[in-house]
């Protein structure tokens, strides 16, 4: 009307890139498990155990993840890392803005598992870890599984959209920027902090084209998405309900 277009809150290049991953997931995992998969939400449907914060707790939360994800436990070993640790060097892995990673992935090498290490600060946060689990799940659903370089330039990247196919969006899309709240002396305020790879407009441009390719129109799981990342879900939906076919 009037002569106007709606507009992508995404580059042209961001959702190429965005479009071939899913197809590039598709040839990996396979388009059934993006279509018929459930949308894992923040709710005691998914995760009904008491939360708390203790290794107990993380390894609760951690059991339903790789559920959700269709990796046996009995695969993968988790350990939680000291905030201090020296490990937090030894390899790159789900980014934190301080450069202190959240989460690590140590591939499998002969006949050692591959092991899944977070932060104890991590504890404080159930959501956020939830996010860095599925996160480092991928890894280990990509790159153990032989689907996906590390060498990979877009490794990262890809493995954050990946939760996005596998149903874990809301987490990591959620995750990709939290405030907190500061106080030094009689300083007082707030940061941001960032996980992950992708940004919030990315992530809500992949959630509204893994939407379409599931044949959602106005999906309910949007309403715990924050709020910048619904409202680039909304604009990116609109737009690819007037200019494309679902991927195939």
């Amino acid at each position: 009307m009037f002569g106007l277009r709606l507009r992508l809150p995404v580059t042209e290049e961001e959702r190429q890139w965005v479009d071939e991953g899913f197809r590039r997931l598709h040839r990996m995992v396979g388009w059934s498990r993006t279509q018929n998969g459930p949308v894992v939400l923040p709710t005691d449907e998914f995760f009904p155990d008491p939360w708390e914060a203790s290794e107990a707790g993380v390894e609760a939360i951690f059991q339903r993840v790789c559920g959700y994800m269709k990796v046996p436990r009995h695969e993968v070993e988790l350990t939680l890392i000291p905030d201090d640790s020296d490990l937090l060097d030894m390899l790159p892995a789900y980014h934190h803005a301080s450069d202190d990673p959240a989460g690590l992935h140590f591939g499998s090498d002969g006949d050692e598992q591959p092991l899944i290490a977070v932060r104890r600060w991590l504890l404080k946060d159930p959501l956020l870890l939830v996010a860095t689990l599925a996160h480092e799940l991928g890894h280990v659903i990509l790159l153990d599984g032989g689907r996906l370089a590390r060498e990979a330039g877009d490794m990262e990247p890809l493995t954050d959209l990946a939760t996005v196919y596998l149903g874990m969006g809301v987490f990591t899309a959620n995750a990709a920027r939290r405030f907190r709240q500061y106080q030094e002396d009689t300083w007082q305020g707030w940061s941001m902090e960032r996980l992950g790879y992708l940004s919030e407009t990315v992530y809500g441009y992949a959630l509204a084209r893994f939407a379409r390719n599931r044949g959602e129109s106005r999906p309910a799981w949007t309403g715990y998405l924050s709020t910048n990342v619904k409202t680039w879900f909304r604009q990116s939906a609109a737009w690819l309900e007037r200019e494309t076919r679902p991927i195939a």
